[in-house]
């Protein structure tokens, strides 16, 4: 690679080296690898207290969302020795590993670095080092020929249900098909516990409207109905990260809402999509971040 292709920029006293940001990351689109880390780099005040104290996994696409890709949990050759790394246990690993060495994203410097490695997607669990779980996340997940509005709909539904219990709901587009609810919780109860409690409710629900709502995980029950999917409660479980760019055809990114923007979008009164990378920097302009609540201790669930 020629000198010119790389740059080193300091950030919060960090030198991170930046390299190839013309590269075509979108094709669709031509959104190149420097968009990317424009974005992570203005949605990084919003985004990065979702994202500390969290290990992260990523998936890195070297080449491009048409390129190869990769998910990646260990920490990647040739990581500084400033980025906050977390050893924890990976029972049942393919590799073989008893231990792997995790990123934990807690400042822009390590953000920034991530996204120069084409690490366009970040996923993370439901809980913080050393801790039990803080949020419970109900996975919203359509099966063709449902989609993002028949999501909506079965998302108010499960809003109310669990309003019930007193636990507060906050919508997120996921970015790709579906859509997530994300719960603040006590963290006084193990992982366990509330994937229990989240299955139950599933569950629930899809004895209540069964021609909409399947809580089974056989992809053969899926068509036309909206799959609860309770198990991202589960402690090897990661959900996409609030504000992470996905790797569709254009670069949507998993986007918070207000219920009021769910509820239209569940009676057709406004499009059911994804929103873009421009967009979600626009409403973190206007709305600031609509899952600050998640930051509260919530209740414990049932059980």
């Amino acid at each position: 690679m020629a000198p010119r292709d790389r740059m080193l920029v300091t950030i919060e006293d960090h030198d991170v080296e930046l390299s190839n940001l013309d590269k075509i990351m979108f094709p669709a689109t031509g959104f190149t690898k420097g968009e990317v880390i424009d974005y992570y780099t203005r949605v990084a005040p919003v985004m990065l207290p979702h994202l500390r104290g969290r290990p992260a996994t990523r998936i890195r696409f070297p080449h491009g969302v048409e390129g190869a890709h990769f998910f990646e949990k260990n920490r990647p050759g040739g990581t500084p020795g400033w980025v906050h790394l977390a050893t924890l246990p990976v029972p049942g690993s393919t590799r073989r590993r008893e231990t792997i060495d995790f990123v934990v994203v807690d400042d822009l410097p390590t953000l920034v670095w991530l996204a120069n490695l084409a690490a366009i997607e970040l996923h993370t669990p439901q809980w913080r080092l050393g801790a039990d779980p803080d949020l419970m996340v109900v996975d919203l997940d359509p099966g063709e020929p449902a989609g993002l509005r028949e999501c909506c709909a079965v998302a108010v539904l499960m809003r109310d249900r669990l309003d019930v219990d007193g636990i507060a709901a906050f919508p997120k587009t996921s970015g790709r098909k579906g859509m997530q609810l994300c719960c603040p919780i006590s963290g006084t109860q193990d992982s366990v516990v509330v994937s229990g409690y989240a299955r139950r409710v599933a569950e629930e629900l899809s004895r209540m409207v069964p021609g909409s709502i399947t809580a089974n995980m056989a992809r053969r029950l899926r068509p036309g109905k909206i799959f609860i999917d309770w198990s991202q409660n589960a402690a090897a479980k990661t959900t996409v990260t609030p504000y992470s760019l996905r790797a569709g055809a254009t670069p949507t990114a998993s986007t918070p809402m207000t219920w009021d923007e769910v509820a239209a979008m569940a009676t057709g009164d406004a499009e059911a999509r994804q929103f873009g990378a421009g967009e979600v920097l626009e409403r973190v302009g206007g709305h600031g971040d609509l899952l600050s609540e998640l930051f509260r201790p919530g209740p414990a669930v049932p059980h």
